[in-house]
């Protein structure tokens, strides 16, 4: 899977930024979603987001605790990523 280098950097700030307003219950979760919705056959994840299909299924409906996981799991993929 090869995203999109400025996808993985906008990803990267915004999951940084999720994880620094953790206390801040005023603000929103933010959806990853960048409208690219391909989904690669070999890890399963969203090319543009890193999300599998059931967290994408699931987004919706979650709370922010969820919201937040998923956050810390794309976090997770992106590290992968990094040569």
């Amino acid at each position: 899977m090869s995203p999109d280098p400025k996808a993985i950097q906008f990803l990267a700030a915004s999951a940084r930024h999720v994880r620094a307003s953790e206390d801040n219950f005023a603000q929103t979760v933010p959806s990853p979603c960048l409208s690219v919705c391909q989904m690669d056959a070999t890890t399963g994840l969203c090319q543009g987001c890193l999300r599998t299909l059931e967290e994408i299924g699931q987004w919706g409906n979650a709370d922010d605790a969820f919201k937040r996981v998923v956050w810390a799991r794309i976090e997770a993929r992106l590290a992968e990523l990094a040569p």
